[in-house]
């Protein structure tokens, strides 16, 4: 939207619950599971083991879930390969339980009920494969793997085990994102058609990417995977169909060499002066405490160069994906714009939804998200979502929907092992058409076998 229609918007402001009758954005439990959930133990406390000490693993899935959910889950044991950061993880996560820095040993002497997966990307699959073969149902940040061979490991081994994967795809939670499934859920702007869908990482959030392990394609997939999967999981989710084929392009046009400074890190720079890309991590305690003081057990800089020749992922993609029930999806993404964000609108036989969210350099201080549905023929309506903490609002409600048992799911929110798979997938495709020059088709990855409906 333009500034004017911005202005308007404020003026036309319809309470949620006024535009789309009978929501269920915001659910009270019941005594369904949720699907696709790892299963909780109904009495008394499940086990849990967490492996990747980082700072997702000893934040999100480590001290929160102490405080939050102790009366539900006992940690047994915490794993990493760098032995400082198992020191401080503990004291960070504040679990009475052992350390380890030997997986197997952990998983043989603890024999935990759920295994939370949080290291590098490209060890996901050893570890959820390992894990349920141990006797564990997997919790798994995304993206569940980084080539379409561990993806595929990852189904044969919960076909072969019985066990199950949970892949933690947060943004399906966040009340703004929960609202737009509900509204394309209602039919309000008829069959969708085409989408478009571009997001924006800053050069705060967009370049610490490029500071950190991600910037190897190697470790992380490139962002086509470790951060688009959110996105592509976010289109399955919203269109209920599967991705078929992809064709992109991608580039690297502003960091790794194209950078007019370089050196291994910021803390050993010479041109911290002149370069606005200067992070001083010093500045975190934190950060001090669980990258810099264990730098000497792995060489792992937190605070990494984000000119550093060695970048080999891309920092602009474009693509165009084609679902099976032919809906037609235009996706961008850019690592180095001036705000954080993203622009969707969602074309539909009776309409259009538009949405455009701004995560910094906010230019109101409005405190809420919009969603704005055109039906043809008829003046637009605007509807408000207030603003959450955590990802939109939406760790908390996973959370819950992950540690309390009998938590319901009539969003269908819960992402298992299909939906981890496909959501990585699209990206894969994306690599795989940026080399060939060619559109690839997702039923050539893996033994998935993209469906028309999937709700």
């Amino acid at each position: 939207m333009n500034n004017k229609e911005n202005a308007m918007s404020r003026r036309k402001f319809l309470a949620v619950s006024g535009v789309i009758a009978g929501t269920t954005m915001m659910n009270p439990k019941s005594k369904v599971l949720a699907a696709n959930m790892p299963e909780m133990k109904q009495s008394g406390k499940s086990k849990v083991a967490l492996v990747g000490l980082g700072s997702r693993g000893t934040s999100m899935w480590g001290s929160s879930v102490v405080r939050n959910y102790s009366d539900h889950v006992k940690f047994v044991g915490l794993c990493d390969h760098n032995p400082g950061r198992v020191e401080t993880g503990k004291r960070l996560v504040g679990a009475d339980c052992p350390g380890y820095t030997d997986f197997e040993l952990m998983m043989r002497e603890t024999k935990p009920d759920t295994l939370i997966v949080t290291t590098d990307d490209n060890t996901h699959d050893y570890f959820i494969e390992r894990g349920m073969e141990m006797g564990a149902n997997i919790i798994s940040e995304k993206p569940m793997a980084i080539d379409e061979t561990k993806i595929q490991k990852i189904i044969d081994a919960e076909k072969r085990t019985g066990k199950n994967c949970r892949v933690t795809f947060n943004y399906r939670y966040s009340p703004h994102r929960a609202k737009m499934w509900e509204i394309l859920r209602s039919g309000e702007i008829g069959e969708i058609t085409s989408v478009d869908f571009h997001w924006y990482l800053d050069i705060s959030h967009g370049a610490d990417y490029f500071r950190r392990w991600h910037r190897l394609v190697e470790k992380g997939g490139s962002l086509w995977v470790h951060k688009a999967s959110h996105h592509f999981d976010l289109l399955n989710w919203w269109i209920g169909s599967d991705p078929e084929s992809v064709y992109a392009l991608g580039n690297l046009d502003f960091y790794g060499k194209k950078g007019p400074y370089r050196a291994d890190n910021c803390r050993k720079c010479p041109h911290t002066k002149e370069c606005n890309f200067y992070f001083d991590i010093t500045k975190s305690q934190r950060m001090m405490e669980l990258y810099v003081d264990n730098e000497k057990y792995d060489g792992y800089y937190r605070d990494g160069c984000v000119f550093r020749n060695d970048v080999n992922i891309f920092d602009k993609m474009a693509a165009t994906i084609q679902y099976k029930n032919d809906v037609q999806v235009s996706y961008s993404l850019t690592t180095y714009s001036p705000h954080e964000g993203y622009r969707i609108a969602f074309n539909g036989t009776k309409g259009r939804l538009d949405a455009w969210i701004q995560e910094s350099n906010p230019t109101t201080d409005v405190n809420y998200d919009e969603i704005v549905i055109h039906k043809n023929f008829k003046k637009r309506e605007y509807i408000h979502i207030p603003q959450g903490v955590g990802h939109g609002g939406g760790d908390k409600l996973l959370q819950d929907q992950i540690f309390i048992p009998s938590t319901s799911d009539p969003l269908k929110q819960a992402a298992g092992v299909r939906d981890g798979a496909l959501a990585c997938l699209v990206g894969i495709a994306a690599r795989k058409s940026i080399a060939s020059k060619e559109p690839v088709l997702i039923k050539d990855l893996t033994s998935i076998q993209p469906q028309e409906k999937k709700i």
